[in-house]
């Protein structure tokens, strides 16, 4: 499905990332791993490796600093010159009621899942142009959509990530820039492992379809958005949530 592509993923290092990143190496794609430090993604490139997949770029840089994302794909179009695919994964979350909630919390927030998603669709849709196609996959989230009690700073951020979709994919669609989101529900990521147990049961038991998601569930998703597959889709929000209930 991805056969010759470069595809760019950004928190590739553990969950919903690696599980994007061993997915689209599978396929065919060259990927660009990104995370804080390069030895964080030593798993993640063993993993590719073992399914015989293109040996990774490694990109180790501060996703929330303008200046390091900008030097990051500038070495990138020196070595390579080409850009397919985009996948802003890269997230955080930190539950607070709404009184609780400190300045520190919100910067970090939206520091990391909007600003850096901004600064890299602004990098990445200028590689795009060049060859007149590409595709953006923003990871958002149900809690983006429908609200939840305890998440709004985090809700907040993500409904920015759906607004920025939107609009992005308005505005590059004349250069056949596709910008789709995915809107993943309850996930088996690092971030849910830490849930109290009376919490994590609450939670299972909003899913219909009676599971937890996986990360390879969301990583289809993105293949489907990334691929050829998808060439006509453009401005969507994917829900991949098993009828979730927030």
């Amino acid at each position: 499905m991805l056969e010759g592509k470069v595809v760019w993923i950004t928190g590739a290092s553990r969950g919903i990332g690696r599980g994007i990143a061993l997915a689209c190496a599978r396929e065919g794609a060259k990927t660009v791993l990104v995370a804080r430090k390069a030895e964080h993604l030593a798993e993640t490139v063993e993993a590719i490796r073992a399914t015989g997949g293109s040996e990774p770029i490694l990109a180790d840089y501060d996703i929330t600093d303008p200046a390091q994302v900008g030097s990051a794909f500038s070495r990138l179009y020196k070595d390579i010159k080409n850009l397919d695919v985009l996948v802003n994964n890269a997230g955080v979350m930190q539950d607070a009621l709404v009184g609780m909630f400190s300045p520190g919390q919100v910067q970090q927030t939206f520091s990391v899942n909007v600003f850096a998603t901004l600064y890299h669709m602004q990098y990445a849709a200028r590689l795009m142009a060049r060859n007149k196609a590409g595709s953006i996959v923003n990871i958002a989230s149900i809690i983006g959509r429908n609200g939840n009690a305890g998440q709004t700073v985090y809700a907040a951020s993500k409904a920015a990530v759906i607004g920025a979709t939107q609009s992005a994919a308005k505005e590059l669609a004349h250069q056949n820039i596709r910008v789709n989101a995915i809107a993943p529900g309850f996930i088996e990521t690092d971030m849910v492992r830490q849930l109290a147990q009376d919490k994590f049961e609450a939670r299972l038991g909003s899913v219909s379809m009676g599971r937890i998601g996986t990360p390879e569930d969301i990583a289809q998703a993105a293949l489907f958005l990334a691929s050829d597959a998808s060439t006509y889709i453009t401005g969507q929000v994917l829900g991949v949530d098993g009828a979730m209930i927030v």
